[in-house]
């Protein structure tokens, strides 16, 4: 039976070029593989039709062979060696070699390096750290500088983050070359696996620095100046870059995030950008009317006219007296909530009197009248 040809196998042109090629066979082998395909038993001829394909393809030299002479260039009589051809399929071992190059150009910068050339980066970035910071309300207004101290890694001041102690230097592992990885050949496929001498560093080092133990790094704690923005709020994040944990064999440091949690205060409530503030107010304060004084955030005073007749839960509007916008802005505002306090421990004189102004406040309390009357209503429709 004639093979299929190798173009035709890819699903490519013949003037295809190598970037096309590779990911035409990384379609087939995604297409046909086995574990993929259990209920085709041709699947896996096909798979390896693909992987002989693109075997050959993909070389320069077998590729220019193959358009010439098509599959005899492979049968030995084209100059191949007898039995296997110029370098041809032969295999499980070269359909390892084909898929090692695809898996390295999916895997390979991930993993740090490029179809295996050159090693993979030694350095790993440093940890980012957070940092809780508890401030109060007048502070979120403000905004202000802390000092705030953490507890991190820095890089090793002896080996300057090496790792290694004076006069000596990592060596290369020997067990992956370098490269961080082993790879073992299962079959069809070659699984890559962290190399468990260096645990995918790359190196190894044979005198370890005395004061980090081989690190590169050691624990201290670390004092920073932060700015805190006027109109933070809890949840608000400030990063630091390059303020975290120290990186690993000299590789960048991580960042410090500070986490904001305002603290409730006791006199205003926050909501946004607006606050409220709970106002008591006397009996014949709220009957009468006038003036009262109230605290603003910023430290200080507002005066508000209370309007005659006020019930308990009215409120007030005090423009451009709330909290800032984060980002610039004008500000929120500031409501005023009257609370109508009820007088405790009378005296004598003040029952009586209140007694006498009670009898005397019959059409007064219009929202009394209107729920008796309302009872009332309710109580009749019911006995009817």
């Amino acid at each position: 039976m004639a093979k299929r040809d190798y173009y035709e196998t890819l699903g490519v042109s013949k003037g295809a070029s190598a970037d096309e090629i590779k990911k035409a066979y990384r379609r087939k082998a995604k297409e046909l593989h086995p574990d993929r395909n259990s209920d085709n038993p041709q699947a896996e001829e096909q798979f390896k039709a693909a992987n002989e394909a693109y075997d050959v393809l993909k070389d320069a030299d077998k590729k220019a062979a193959y358009d010439r002479y098509g599959h005899a260039a492979f049968e030995g009589g084209m100059g191949g060696r007898p039995g296997g051809g110029a370098g041809g399929f032969r295999g499980q071992g070269d359909f390892a070699s084909a898929f090692s190059d695809v898996f390295d150009d999916l895997f390979g910068d991930f993993m740090g390096q490029r179809g295996g050339g050159g090693g993979r980066s030694r350095a790993a970035r440093g940890n980012d750290l957070r940092y809780n910071l508890r401030i109060n309300l007048e502070d979120a207004f403000a905004g202000m500088q802390k000092t705030v101290t953490v507890p991190t890694s820095v890089t090793c001041g002896k080996c300057h983050g090496s790792g290694a102690s004076d006069g000596s230097e990592p060596a290369t592992c020997p067990t992956c070359s370098g490269m961080g990885k082993v790879r073992a050949q299962q079959g069809f496929f070659t699984v890559e696996r962290t190399c468990p001498t260096c645990n995918g560093i790359g190196q190894i080092i044979k005198d370890p620095c005395r004061a980090c133990q081989g690190a590169g790094r050691v624990e201290k704690e670390k004092s920073l100046s932060v700015n805190i923005p006027a109109g933070v709020e809890t949840g608000t994040r400030i990063r630091l870059a390059g303020e975290g944990e120290a990186g690993l064999r000299g590789g960048p440091s991580g960042d410090l995030y500070i986490f904001i949690d305002v603290a409730e205060h006791q006199l205003f409530k926050r909501d946004g950008h607006d606050l409220y503030c709970r106002v008591p107010v006397s009996m014949a304060a709220a009957a009468l009317g006038g003036d009262i004084e109230v605290p603003t955030i910023d430290g200080g005073k507002s005066r508000v006219k209370i309007p005659e007749g006020s019930q308990s839960g009215r409120q007030m509007r005090l423009r451009g007296k709330g909290m800032p916008a984060l980002r610039g802005g004008q500000r929120g505002d500031m409501f005023i909530e009257l609370a109508v306090e009820t007088p405790v421990n009378l005296t004598a004189r003040q029952r009586e009197l209140l007694r006498e102004f009670d009898e005397a406040s019959e059409k007064n309390n219009p929202q009394s009248s209107n729920f008796f009357s309302a009872v009332k209503g309710f109580w009749d429709s019911m006995k009817g």
